[in-house]
């Protein structure tokens, strides 16, 4: 949210840390939209569905990741990117590391990458106004992953995006799949005790139960890690083979 593909201060860094960990190793930095500002701009306002879409078509025509591919989604990207895993099937996602993503969603606006940028606070009244009003849901994208844990059944039945992906139709814990309890905005729940685990709707409690879901923690606020604990606990684990 307010980033880009290439920009050397954030996932432009990334890029160079993962070349120089696997040097010759290829690295698709996804760009949506043709200019630099227009991937930043679609962050805020491109229908999600829509993105994955785009993303699927990206992935799918590049010879290069014909024989899979690990994914790494950062923020809101975490969710995008398993909605690429759950919707587009080839070529196949080996991997998928979700660094901050929300994957319950969010009561709250996420930081913005750029400090007091202008559309941060366009974006909060919006979502002040109605996340779940027809024309914010298909204009917003932080509507469309904004989950109220006041009204569940609203966000079940207007949300175009999350409920969709976690088969429903901010706290940190929604990073893990936890979340509010229904009703009320104080007390969490975690993954393991969520209906959405409980009843395996998107596979989480297999994955588990075969050792293959991992839940990583670093001191921090929001995306805030060392490169040396990317290194480590990211690239050389998940990404080494």
């Amino acid at each position: 949210m307010g980033d880009s593909c290439c920009n050397p201060l954030s996932l432009g860094t990334i890029k160079t840390i993962i070349d120089r960990t696997f040097p010759g190793i290829y690295v698709k930095s996804l760009k949506i939209g043709s200019t630099i500002i227009e991937d930043m701009e679609n962050g805020f306002f491109l229908n999600v569905n829509h993105q994955v879409d785009l993303v699927c078509n990206q992935l799918a025509a590049d010879p290069e990741l014909k024989d899979g591919y690990n994914a790494i989604g950062f923020s809101q990207g975490g969710q995008f990117l398993r909605a690429v895993a759950q919707r587009c099937p080839s070529p196949r996602m080996l991997n998928l590391i979700s660094i901050g993503g929300q994957h319950q969603g969010v009561y709250g606006l996420p930081d913005c990458s750029y400090i007091k940028h202008p559309l941060c606070n366009y974006i909060r009244k919006l979502l002040n106004y109605g996340a779940y009003v027809g024309w914010v849901q298909n204009t917003l994208v932080q509507a469309e992953y904004w989950h109220d844990p006041l009204d569940e059944e609203k966000y079940r039945s207007s949300s175009i995006f999350l409920a969709d992906i976690n088969n429903e139709r901010n706290p940190k814990e929604t990073e893990w799949f936890g979340f509010f309890e229904p009703g009320q905005d104080k007390k969490l729940y975690r993954m393991q005790d969520s209906v959405l685990y409980r009843e395996d709707r998107i596979g989480l409690r297999k994955l588990d139960q075969q050792g293959r879901l991992k839940l990583l923690a670093v001191d921090g606020n929001h995306l805030q890690f060392s490169e040396e604990w990317f290194v480590n606990e990211i690239l050389h684990k998940f990404c080494g083979s």
